[in-house]
């Protein structure tokens, strides 16, 4: 793998590969350490982020790599200069491995060819999150041992949500099945998968009720009645299957997609998505530098 730009490039057999090294990664059973020492990881982000960058960054840390980030705001960009020549200076400076997230879709393909560098999308517009959905699969993995055979139900702003396009794409590879709800105006115009009525009418019926975020900055719009419509509270969860288990991408919008008791409560598998990150962009990362040898 030279690179991660969609997971529709990767087979059923690399998504279990990758899948079986981050769960090796994530318990000490993946190593040594060290797979790009030597190497430097670039993380070019032109919109703000929390988990994937810090997990990035964290991911290559701990396989040896140098870090250079771009900084957004501090940086040229700010003066006018174009994001292509941004890419370019950037790679100017030797990272082997560039990260990118934009606001636009097919972005990471475009550094790709201008930089002719190694690129990992890790969140492209509306399109795509590879990554988050790989992680996704990593902890279904650890907690059920099988994606296999799960009902995974998206809840919510699928149409505006890049980590739903590379679940849709990736979830029927690995054998589950996936069905979505949420308010119609936030639903695909066409979709392959069965769309059910409401929230209340999936709960005693799936595996994992997977939470999205209304993305407002992508132009979705919500009122006050959302979560009375679509978020899972406590009454809601408790008409669940007894081992379905609960997932969001975050950041989490308490009170609107889901409530506290249930983000903090036992069904949550929320902060394992974190925690899986790393490994999971730690396999991706490793595998990469494979081809850089």
């Amino acid at each position: 793998m030279k690179s991660l730009i969609s997971v529709a490039d990767l087979s059923k057999g690399d998504l279990e590969r990758l899948i079986s090294r981050a769960i090796g990664f994530a318990e000490g059973r993946e190593g040594p350490a060290g797979n790009l020492h030597g190497k430097t990881v670039g993380t070019v982000f032109f919109e703000p982020s929390t988990r994937t960058r810090l997990s990035f960054e964290l991911a290559s840390r701990r396989l040896g790599a140098e870090i250079v980030s771009f900084d957004l705001a501090g940086s040229s960009a700010s003066k006018g200069e174009s994001e292509k020549d941004t890419l370019l200076t950037l790679a100017a400076m030797g990272p082997e491995i560039l990260v990118v997230r934009h606001h636009a879709d097919g972005f990471p393909e475009r550094a790709m060819e201008w930089t002719g560098r190694a690129v990992v999308n890790a969140g492209d517009g509306r399109n795509e999150h590879p990554t988050q959905a790989m992680l996704d699969a990593v902890t279904l993995m650890r907690r059920f041992g099988t994606v296999e055979g799960l009902v995974v139900a998206l809840i919510g702003d699928i149409a505006h949500s890049r980590v739903a396009g590379s679940l849709m794409k990736m979830m029927p590879v690995l054998g589950a099945d996936v069905v979505l709800a949420g308010p119609p105006e936030l639903l695909p115009e066409v979709s392959p998968f069965p769309v059910a009525g409401g929230l209340d009418d999936l709960l005693g019926k799936v595996d994992v009720i997977y939470l999205l975020r209304v993305q407002r900055e992508r132009g979705a719009e919500t009122d006050e009645e959302y979560h009375e419509g679509w978020g899972l509270d406590g009454a809601r969860a408790s008409r669940m299957r007894p081992e379905a288990v609960v997932m969001h991408p975050g950041p989490i919008n308490r009170g609107v997609e889901i409530s506290g008791d249930v983000a903090d409560g036992p069904r949550s598998l929320i902060l394992d998505q974190v925690a899986n990150g790393v490994p999971t962009r730690m396999a991706v990362l490793a595998e990469i530098a494979e081809t850089l040898r």
